[in-house]
C-alpha cells in the first residue's frame, strides 16, 4: 500500500525541496512518523511537545479535511494526502 503526500512550499525547506513524498502509512500517526523519520527538521512543525498534531496543521485526504472524518481513519492505497499549514498574521 502506498499514499502520496503533497508538501506545501512553506515546509519544503525542511524536506530537501521535495514537493511530494510517498510512503506506506495507513493512519495519520504512521504518516507523521514516516515524515518525521525521513525529514527530522520537519518534525516540530507536525506535532507539539505532547506528540499531538499541531493545531495549525490541517490534513486533507483526497481533498477532504480529516477533522470531519472518522477518528480511526485508515488510508487506502493511492490516497492523496495534503498538508496545509494555517498562516496568520500581517497587517493592513
Amino acid at each position: 500500500m502506498s499514499v502520496n503526500i503533497s508538501i506545501p512550499s512553506a515546509f519544503r525547506r525542511h524536506t530537501e525541496g521535495l514537493h511530494c513524498f510517498e510512503c506506506s502509512a495507513s493512519t495519520v500517526d504512521e504518516l507523521l512518523d514516516a515524515l518525521s523519520s525521513r525529514f527530522p527538521e520537519l518534525k516540530p512543525h507536525l506535532r507539539d511537545e505532547q506528540g499531538k498534531l499541531r493545531r495549525f496543521l490541517n490534513i486533507y485526504v483526497n481533498d477532504e479535511d480529516i477533522r470531519f472524518l472518522d477518528k480511526n481513519l485508515q488510508f487506502a492505497d493511492g490516497d492523496q494526502i495534503t498538508l496545509v499549514p494555517s498562516i496568520a498574521g500581517g497587517s493592513f
